[in-house]
């Protein structure tokens, strides 16, 4: 089996070499019959995922040969977090570095023994996570520094870089109450004109309802006067039950996913100033080309207007709201599934919904866009007057095992 491993990793790296050889000069030229040492793992990418449920948690740090080692090969291998910035401007990414004392490699050299193809294992510990930054995604660079022996490292494999993947347990917002739909307004001087932007809701669906008819109203993001608004509600008129209808300034768009009961969805809708783009969980979804710019003074949650919101109430939970003025990339909502850095660039306003107590959704930028529910409006009879509804009563806040997020 060790055989035919090695075979394998050695085959893999000279794979990937062939499609770079085109582009190198005489001195990078690399000979694929030249056995070299690579951090194991890194054969297909360097970036690999390290899941931390709990801490203190570990993973297994190797070097491997692309053939059977002739001498004993004495490998150092250190942390180098120096190396995360190198990393971001190769990649265009946003990784950190992990806080200091967080991690510890277990030996700094590690030996493949004559006649072996991996090294003995230097346990990489993430200690502790207290220090972490909420929304932050850690990357640990293990890189080697030095060897003992007849060969040499392949420089495409001499870094490993490993991706702290957290299990984040929150709090949600309970939706299945009708009464708690409603609109909160923000004063005119935090008005927030938007060329471009992208706007961002977790959410749950417990189960669809059919009567007396088959639409949930999720929320809305708008202009004080509801002028240009963006509107996401599933199931409607003709449409699957279990699809979301985007009602944007520039048109619809009618999700090709179908969305299942019991799960956790992030819903991205990303506006560059031509087109809008909606993700599901950081995928693409689908496209519209047309003027999306947007006015945001105004959050609805629900259905609120005339009677209404018992027709079209959502039954589920929500999470995670967030309001930036520029179209985040597919991978920048990748990264941010289970969370965001509040001083991330360009994040006007977000609420974790994650309060557990009380009737204020904090916004966690510290930009004052704290909502209030107690000072909320909606029209309750249709006639487009707009009447203050106090719905602290109805605020309640889920924290149960469903509300787990893997980043």
């Amino acid at each position: 089996m060790k055989t035919v491993m090695t075979k394998y990793i050695k085959f893999g790296i000279i794979a990937a070499l062939a499609l770079l050889l085109g582009s190198c000069t005489e001195a990078d030229k690399f000979d694929p019959n030249k056995e070299v040492l690579v951090m194991t793992g890194t054969d297909e990418s360097p970036l690999l995922k390290f899941t931390v449920e709990d801490t203190p948690s570990t993973y297994p740090v190797t070097v491997s040969a692309t053939g059977k080692a002739k001498e004993d090969i004495t490998v150092s291998i250190k942390i180098d977090s120096d190396l995360v910035e190198k990393y971001n401007a190769e990649n265009k990414t946003s990784y950190y570095a992990v806080p200091e004392g967080a991690v510890s490699l277990e030996k700094s050299q590690v030996v493949i023994e004559k006649g072996k193809a991996t090294s003995e294992i230097s346990l990489l510990s993430v200690l502790s996570a207290d220090d972490f930054v909420d929304g932050r995604i850690y990357i640990i660079p293990v890189t080697i520094t030095d060897v003992k022996g007849n060969l040499e490292v392949l420089e495409s494999s001499r870094t490993i870089y490993l991706r702290i993947s957290r299990v984040v347990y929150f709090t949600s917002l309970d939706m299945n109450n009708t009464n708690l739909y409603s609109n909160f307004i923000f004063e005119d001087d935090q008005k927030i004109e938007l060329p471009t932007y992208t706007y961002e809701i977790k959410c749950y669906i417990n189960e669809w309802h059919t009567r007396p008819e088959q639409i949930s109203r999720l929320c809305s993001w708008t202009a004080k006067d509801e002028s240009r608004s963006m509107m996401l509600r599933f199931g409607e008129n003709g449409q699957d039950i279990n699809s979301l209808q985007i009602v944007s300034p520039g048109g619809n768009l009618i999700s090709t996913t179908r969305f299942s009961e019991n799960t956790w969805y992030t819903l991205s809708l990303a506006f560059d100033g031509s087109a809008l783009r909606f993700y599901v969980n950081g995928q693409r979804d689908g496209e519209l080309s047309a003027d999306c710019s947007n006015v945001f003074q105004r959050f609805e949650l629900g259905m609120s207007w005339e009677s209404y919101p018992a027709k079209q109430y959502f039954n589920g939970r929500v999470a995670e709201i967030r309001v930036w003025d520029r179209a985040l990339s597919a991978s920048e909502i990748q990264l941010g599934l289970c969370g965001v850095d509040p001083q991330s660039e360009g994040l006007k306003a977000y609420w974790k919904m994650n309060d557990g107590e009380g009737h204020i959704f904090h916004d966690a930028t510290g930009n004052g866009y704290d909502m209030d529910w107690s000072k909320t409006v909606r029209d309750n009879t249709g006639s487009g007057a707009l009447n203050p509804f106090d719905k602290s009563a109805y605020v309640n806040w889920l924290d149960d095992d469903k509300n787990r997020c893997v980043n």
